[in-house]
């Protein structure tokens, strides 16, 4: 398939640079089969079955981006040299891949200082990504990462706005338990304890897993044969815990509904031919039109960005067709788009 298959026209005035408040009071396009309805994400408890199973993505966004000096000796030094870095994944070494701006300003071996606890020493450089080694590790790295680092926010955000003290809480899902993502897993973002608990008394049930959602899901499709597109590997985990909670939901007749991509990706990287079962390990699954899903009955996602994998994902899901027309309506009713956006819930039966 072309890449233009899955290009549409967006009004800027509908990218979300905020979420909705509360979060729970965020739209809904519900797309069940060929009916399309305007809904309310609180009211998830009258659309969903008792027995249904979400699947929740409980990795937590790191305050990835940092912004430092650089000091050298000599008339070149003076005044320092601003860097600015964005954290990508830590290595099995120790240190840390980030993207470095301006790299070419920085030598190998020279120290960026980000704050009075937190500094970083360029070791070298991989097809423009930069390996930093910071002065501290485990939890006194973390806090000190805390203080000096700001929330990543996506390009199309960033470029709006700066990120500010209200995003550390808008941009981290209510359940964010384990740290690696330098992305937040989006639709999870309009769950609220209210919405939480009404659930639970309809009888819909929670499954967790992790993905560790990287810079990569930003990067944009380059090729015009989607086939040739390679995604970005992520880490992600499906405990002997969580497979067990979906096969028994599967067994029982109920539906599994990931709320985002990267807990679909991540459940149907895990998926073999009798079933789900305990996974761990990197993954670079790339879901297109025409992949049989083997656990996922539908998706709880926001509105994605034009041709994105992310769009050739719920193409996959409901067919080409069937998401242009969800998306035309989306932009003629005036929905909120990407990560700041609404939500929509796409059940394909």
């Amino acid at each position: 398939m072309k890449l233009s298959e899955f290009d549409f026209d967006l009004p800027e005035e509908l990218i979300a640079t905020r979420p909705a408040r509360p979060r729970s009071s965020a739209r809904l396009l519900l797309a069940q089969g060929d009916a399309i309805e305007d809904r309310v994400v609180s009211e998830l408890p009258d659309i969903l079955r008792p027995g249904d199973r979400l699947v929740l993505n409980d990795t937590k966004v790191i305050p990835a981006r940092l912004s430092g000096r650089r000091y050298r000796e000599g008339p070149e030094g003076e005044g320092g040299a601003r860097i600015e870095a964005t954290l990508l994944e830590p290595r099995a070494d120790g240190a840390w891949s980030a993207l470095v701006k301006p790299l070419k300003k920085l030598r190998d071996g020279e120290e960026v200082i980000f704050s009075p606890r937190l500094s970083a020493r360029l070791e070298g450089r991989d097809e423009g990504v930069g390996r930093l080694r910071f002065n501290l590790a485990g939890e006194d790295f973390d806090a000190a990462l805390a203080e000096a680092g700001a929330m990543p926010l996506p390009p199309y955000i960033a470029a709006k706005r700066p990120a500010d003290e209200a995003d550390k809480q808008d941009y981290q899902t209510i359940w964010a338990e384990r740290p690696g993502a330098v992305a937040a897993p989006t639709a999870s973002l309009h769950f609220d304890d209210p919405l939480m608990e009404a659930l639970a008394v309809r009888g819909v049930q929670f499954t967790h897993v992790t993905l560790h959602v990287g810079a990569g899901t930003f990067l944009p499709v380059k090729v015009d044969d989607i086939s040739e597109h390679r995604m970005h590997a992520e880490w992600g985990e499906v405990s002997e815990r969580a497979a067990a909670e979906i096969e028994a939901t599967r067994a029982e007749g109920g539906r599994i509904i990931p709320v985002g991509t990267t807990a679909l990706r991540l459940i149907e990287s895990a998926a073999t031919g009798d079933g789900l079962g305990p996974w761990r390990g990197e993954t670079d699954i790339f879901i297109t039109p025409g992949f049989r899903f083997r656990v996922a009955d539908g998706l709880m996602t926001n509105f994605h960005l034009p041709k994105s994998t992310l769009m050739m994902l719920v193409s996959a899901l409901m067919g080409v067709d069937r998401i242009r027309a969800v998306y035309r309506h989306a932009i003629s009713e005036r929905y909120r788009f990407f990560s700041y956006g609404d939500a929509s819930l796409l059940l394909p039966g």
